[in-house]
């Protein structure tokens, strides 16, 4: 409906068409800008074209993978996939004709990586794009992905009487029908209230931004300072209290906190004009009013977790100035406050891509979680597009949701104004790292945050890198304790205590002590097998009171009454 009356009303606005054609454009792109990705190409071939002895570099190294080839040909074997590229780890590629195969292709892999390098006379960002598409243009060719090349479903197809492929495409009919429907992973098995998100709680204040809710006790005796988490409002906040066993929610609180947690709302286009002070505003602030009128004058500890931990730092900067001294600590999860270093996230923010979006948001009021996880995705195209769809598709394999997956599927909106805000003066600008993101009419600073912080960043994180996350150093002189832990943005940071192959590294850097850059700081950390849970919980002990006796839920006499059992209504809104 928003569609067509952007395009109807064309005659009161010209550009209104233009905005119509870039929002179906990005229904096929996943939000990124053709344009931008045109411009970039051209770039680098037009420095190509003017590059004589690159070209003829170029032949060379082709003629060497060549003679690499013939080698491989004689039974030698010369190119391995790099160690996270799992495509050929099996068995059946290591025997011929398929060990020729795949190693011709990872020899032409290697040229094209060579060739989308276009030196540098070609800009920076462009650079990153060609490279970037050109690793997944050649991904699509992989033998892995052709039924007749690949092992595996030649075997699965001999061993099924080829009903691999019959279930593969029951498979496919079954994506395409949940696609189309927008039914979110969580109805195949998983429910939220029951099997995620189960953590006993109230709901006991609401806006039209989020419910937060508190969570009962389950402990006798609570330490004074309560723990406020502010998600990301990219994603529900359930990620933090998924099954029983993995909830961190539930494991703080058996930990003997009063733990509040803030569910934001999944906008529609009607919200299309809130901004990104309006989400501190409404968010964050409005949670420590609440937590305030129920649990007294505590300071509280401030949990942020990625985007949610980038609000957080932008808040308690605020308080700082503002002489507000109602948090205690901060602990941010993945959290970025420095942009600079963001990753290849980055390939995805331009000033034209970012109008591309403006153009999308101006039609439809919001950007729809689904493109943004197209972008994700392909960052990590290998593991999270073309194995998935060889295991479904090909092999016929019926894939099984854990709580993690079912949760990653129920993504949420993002207001137009306040992501195009975001993209701007984070992404593209960096003016939150600089002193220059205004904030009621003045600018902050996070070199006021004197707070103690505990700081996560995971090892193989795609979306907050764990060295863009540690530039916090560089941005307070308070006390941080910086913990670096196995697994991705997600799997990192849902690591509860039990789980095997888990390990982390933690220093605290006190103030005054000079900068240890990231690096020398790995040489130097406490390297711990386990969880970083308990680490947590020990380092929020230390800055916490004596126990006492745990809080009522809601407290109606100060306009704060329960409104309803957790996890309220707007985990719900699709």
């Amino acid at each position: 409906m928003s569609s067509y009356i952007a395009l109807s009303s064309t005659n009161a606005d010209p550009l209104a068409f233009d905005r119509f054609v870039h929002a179906q454009q990005a229904r096929l792109t996943s939000g990124l800008s053709p344009s931008s990705f045109w411009l970039a190409c051209a770039d680098w071939a037009i420095h190509l074209a003017n590059a004589p002895a690159r070209r003829a570099t170029l032949c060379a190294a082709a003629a060497k993978q060549w003679q690499r080839y013939f080698k491989a040909l004689l039974g030698e074997h010369v190119v391995d996939p790099t160690p996270q590229d799992h495509r050929f780890a099996s068995r059946l590629w290591q025997q011929p004709p398929y060990s020729l195969i795949y190693q011709g292709f990872l020899l032409a892999e290697e040229w094209w990586a060579q060739a989308s390098d276009g030196g540098p006379e070609v800009g920076h960002h462009n650079q990153q794009i060609v490279s970037f598409a050109a690793r997944q243009w050649v991904d699509i060719f992989s033998p892995s992905n052709i039924p007749w090349l690949n092992p595996e479903v030649i075997e699965a197809t001999a061993k099924t009487s080829g009903h691999n492929f019959v279930v593969g495409f029951h498979n496919f009919l079954n994506d395409l029908h949940d696609t189309l429907n927008g039914t979110p992973a969580t109805a195949h098995g998983f429910k939220i209230g029951k099997d995620l998100a189960s953590t006993p709680g109230k709901v006991v204040a609401r806006n039209k931004l989020i419910e937060l809710i508190q969570y009962a006790p389950l402990t006798e005796v609570v330490r004074p300072e309560p723990v406020l988490i502010v998600p990301a409002w990219i994603m529900k906040y359930y990620v933090l209290d998924l099954s029983p066993h993995d909830s961190l929610i539930r494991y703080l609180v058996g930990q003997g906190y009063t733990v509040f947690t803030i569910s934001w709302r999944n906008p529609g286009a009607e919200l299309r004009d809130v901004g990104l002070d309006d989400y501190r505003r409404l968010g964050p602030m409005a949670a420590l009013d609440a937590i305030e009128a129920i649990c007294g004058d505590v300071p509280v500890h401030g949990c942020g977790y990625c985007l949610g931990g980038t609000l957080l730092s932008m808040t308690a900067a605020a308080m700082a100035r503002d002489q507000d001294h109602r948090l205690k600590t901060l602990s941010l999860f993945a959290a970025q406050t420095d942009f600079t270093e963001a990753g290849e996230l980055q390939l995805f923010i331009s000033e034209g891509q970012l109008g591309f979006l403006e153009d999308v948001m101006a039609v439809e009021g919001t950007l729809d979680s689904r493109q943004m996880a197209g972008a994700f995705q392909m960052l990590r195209s290998n593991d999270l597009v073309w194995s998935r769809l060889i295991k479904s598709y090909l092999l016929g394999e019926t894939e099984s949701t854990n709580d993690l997956m079912a949760w990653n599927a129920d993504g949420t909106r993002m207001p137009a104004r306040m992501h195009s805000e975001y993209l701007s003066h984070f992404f593209l600008n960096n003016d939150l790292a600089e002193g220059r993101f205004i904030v009621g009419g003045r600018p902050i600073s996070l070199n006021d945050i004197h707070l103690p912080a505990f700081v996560v960043g995971t090892e193989t994180d795609h979306i907050a890198p764990w060295r863009s996350v540690y530039k916090l150093h560089l941005l307070s002189p308070a006390e941080i304790t910086f913990v670096l832990t196995s697994g991705g943005h997600n799997a990192g940071i849902v690591s509860e205590p039990g789980r095997p192959h888990r390990f982390f590294r933690s220093q605290t850097r006190m103030p005054g002590r000079p900068y240890q850059g990231p690096d020398e700081w790995c040489q130097t950390a406490h390297l711990q097998d386990g969880s970083w849970w308990p680490f947590w919980v020990e380092w929020l002990d230390r800055h916490s009171s004596e126990t006492t006796t745990p809080p009522s839920l809601g407290a109606a006499s100060n306009g704060y009454p329960e409104l309803e059992d957790a996890p309220g209504t707007y985990v719900f809104e699709h």
